[in-house]
């Protein structure tokens, strides 16, 4: 008997917004990452599906969640379809990691049987382990028709495993945008990619690969910003953000009771508007995750609040023409927005 699995890729995640490397990191997604889940929703309204499945990782079981609650579903947890687990590579800026090893940056788009990192998991592995998660949710569900959430290289080394293209030629196949949607079909051990990394279903402002290149680069590069410290102890950290060798702004965050306050947050004004600024929230993130602080808060003039609350700070006071801002990085899972 067949069974029809759509393999989707999650929505944007922190990782992809900060461009920061997020294997089995857990992360949250974003605002955005939440409107792109109204239209994969949509997208699957006529779909009858018999089971969803996803990695354990919030971002995927978040992503899960926009098809498996509309149809009154229990989510099934699996975790042979995590991501790579990056090992040295994780929580650093792909900027950082291009400036240490960019060989081996591109290795890991390009070659990925050659692609080795201190305490990662290898390709072949994830190959492996994938392929296992695949044929066991086939079997669960013979004759069946299900959604499995994954992410981008899990799934880009699935797929190509799928399409029978040895590890070799996974380097020469494409990217998946956040969301984009996969359709294999399974018989036994027999595997047939009807279609794959389709995101049809997103409108141009709601793609993430709209608002990046790497994907089109013939070696996956970016130029994006790397963080020098200046200092750093357990209450807080000032580091000068770095495009190549130029310092190019500063972040300072310290940690206040139950929350990271951001102190300074500083872009030079060449590179306002190109989506460098954001990077600099993502450190702050990651500063409060491993403090175990749930919140990062700030105070600004309200003629710029616009831009924090763009990405998920919400109001929490107002004095005159200064607010304070709060941001809630705690792992949840948030209701998917109407259309």
């Amino acid at each position: 008997m067949t069974t029809k699995i759509f393999l989707v890729r999650h929505a944007e995640a922190e990782g992809n917004l900060f461009r920061v490397a997020h294997g089995q990191y857990d992360s949250n997604l974003t605002p955005r990452g939440y409107r792109q889940l109204a239209y994969l929703r949509e997208r699957f309204r006529g779909e009858k599906l018999d089971a969803v499945y996803g990695s354990d990782l919030t971002r995927a079981h978040a992503t899960a969640s926009a098809l498996y609650i509309p149809r009154d579903l229990a989510f099934r947890a699996e975790p042979l379809l995590r991501e790579i687990c990056l090992g040295h590579w994780e929580q650093k800026t792909w900027a950082e990691i291009q400036r240490e090893d960019l060989q081996m940056y591109i290795d890991f788009n390009k070659h990925p049987h050659l692609w080795r990192t201190e305490g990662a998991e290898t390709f072949a592995q994830v190959r492996s382990r994938t392929m296992e998660g695949l044929l066991k949710i086939a079997a669960e569900n013979p004759g069946g028709t299900v959604a499995a959430t994954s992410h981008g290289a899990a799934l880009r080394t699935l797929l190509a495993a799928a399409e029978g293209l040895p590890l070799e030629e996974t380097g020469s196949t494409g990217h998946g945008d956040n969301t984009a949607v996969s359709l294999v079909e399974v018989e036994g051990e027999r595997i047939r990619v009807v279609f794959r990394d389709d995101a049809g279903h997103l409108p141009e402002e709601a793609s993430t690969f709209r608002r990046q290149k790497w994907h089109s680069s013939d070696a996956a590069t970016e130029p994006g910003l790397w963080f020098r410290t200046v200092s750093e102890g357990d209450r807080g950290r000032i580091a000068d953000a770095m495009l190549d060798e130029k310092r190019s702004g500063r972040l300072a965050v310290v940690a206040e009771h139950a929350a990271v306050r951001i102190t300074d947050y500083e872009l030079i004004p060449a590179l306002r508007g190109q989506h460098y600024g954001v990077q600099l929230l993502g450190q702050a993130v990651q500063f409060a995750r491993t403090r175990e602080l749930d919140k990062v808060i700030l105070t600004c003039k309200e003629a710029v609040s616009g831009y924090f609350t763009q990405y998920g700070f919400e109001v929490v006071y107002r004095d005159k023409d200064r607010l304070d801002l709060c941001l809630d990085i705690a792992p949840a899972i948030r209701e998917v927005p109407a259309l």
